[in-house]
């Protein structure tokens, strides 16, 4: 389980991104954070991972404060960042970072499974150049899964490419998320993907990042973008979007 209790970011320059964010994300739940740009989303992710500190509150996975970024906790970002040097193998394989001679085989074995479940098999060996930017973003998920981190976190990992590609690749991420089932986190400002992803959505406020309002999705899985209730979510979300962002804009006048 995960639990961000009371999160708060200040910066030097006195900005507070982050006031007091509470959230409890239960095992093999998928959340999605939405809101407008400067709102924090990203700042909680990188706090979550570790790679970020909060100025009070922290967060804690099955009860161990997070300090570090942590071997439970995989990372999938808007660019793929792989290694240009190394083939798609080699770049699963770096998920990996140094292992013992006795764990190898094993590593080559759970490498080769992960190219097989991204549908990469044919271009195990070919350079980052060579492929497609939906190529190289599911390079990165296997790479990110590779260590069966019960925990991924997903910043706006589709948002670089075009619309045909993002949707497949979300439909994609649902079929990899079957085999082990991970706690997700995604931050996105596409809340047609929030919907097709998500079985949470909380959306996030600004000037200080705070959290507006939590949904909790009544759509059964796998969902159809055309269909009534659907639309219904995305025109409530959309709404209550703009409602935020009016409030905010008040706010500050």
């Amino acid at each position: 389980m995960l639990k961000i209790e009371r999160v708060s970011k200040q910066f030097n320059n006195e900005f507070l991104a982050l006031q007091e964010i509470e959230i409890q994300i239960n095992k093999g739940e998928i959340v999605s954070l939405v809101g407008t740009s400067g709102c924090g989303k990203s700042t909680l992710l990188r706090i979550i991972s570790g790679l970020d500190y909060p100025t009070a509150g922290g967060v804690k996975i099955d009860d161990e404060i997070v300090v570090a970024p942590h071997p439970k906790v995989g990372v999938i970002f808007q660019e793929p960042r792989l290694m240009p040097w190394l083939n798609v193998w080699e770049n699963v394989s770096f998920g990996f970072g140094k292992v013992s001679k006795s764990k190898k085989s094993q590593q080559a074995f759970l490498t080769q499974a992960w190219i097989d479940k991204v549908g990469l098999t044919e271009f195990s060996a070919s350079l980052p150049r060579e492929l497609s930017g939906g190529m190289a973003q599911r390079v990165a998920i296997a790479r990110a899964l590779v260590t069966k981190p019960s925990i991924l976190l997903l910043d706006e990992p589709f948002s670089a490419l075009d619309a045909f590609t993002r949707m497949k690749l979300q439909e994609h991420l649902l079929k990899i998320w079957e085999y082990d089932k991970p706690t997700m986190i995604l931050v996105t400002h596409d809340i047609e993907e929030a919907l097709v992803l998500s079985d949470r959505i909380i959306m996030m406020r600004g000037n200080p990042g705070r959290i507006h309002k939590e949904f909790v999705l009544d759509l059964p899985r796998p969902r159809k973008r055309t269909e009534l209730n659907f639309q219904r979510w995305k025109e409530r979300l959309l709404s209550e979007l703009d409602l935020s962002t009016d409030e905010l804009v008040l706010a500050e006048i």
